[in-house]
């Protein structure tokens, strides 16, 4: 629902919006474009990359693998069972709480993603200044 409390979107509103939506989708398009010609999905990417970069840890149970991608646990579920027959991540039970299941990167998963991410990486610096979440100051009518 709209805030009721905020004056109508101007021009300039809408503009601002589709400029952000329109720079998100160039580099969704942009890794789409690189997974792919790597020999992967975007969403196997996406995969590796947020067990990799998972907060604190090295590992990601499924379901914090689904909260991550936005994604249903079973086709979690799906995703993680063809990255292991690929190699790129192993399921290992957990020496801390045995009901936990840990998904980790094995050494392929490790070469694809730090070689993925860093294509990533300069991609988003060639946008820096073009890249930027508009800020509430965007839409302010002064």
């Amino acid at each position: 629902m709209p805030d009721q409390s905020l004056p109508p979107m101007a021009k300039r509103d809408f503009e601002t919006l589709a400029d952000f939506r329109y720079q998100i989708r160039k580099f969704l398009r942009f890794s789409e474009q690189v997974t792919r010609k790597a020999g992967i999905t975007p969403l196997q990417y996406l995969m590796l990359l947020n067990i990799k970069g998972y907060p604190g840890r090295d590992w990601a149970t499924i379901g914090e693998i689904a909260e991550r991608l936005q994604a249903q646990h079973h086709g979690v579920v799906a995703l993680v069972s063809r990255c292991e027959k690929m190699g790129f991540v192993e399921r290992r039970r957990s020496t801390e709480d045995r009901r936990r299941i840990e998904v980790r990167l094995l050494a392929k998963g490790e070469a694809y993603v730090e070689r993925l991410a860093n294509a990533h990486r300069v991609q988003l610096i060639t946008l820096d200044g073009r890249f930027a979440v508009p800020t509430a100051k965007s839409f302010r009518r002064d």
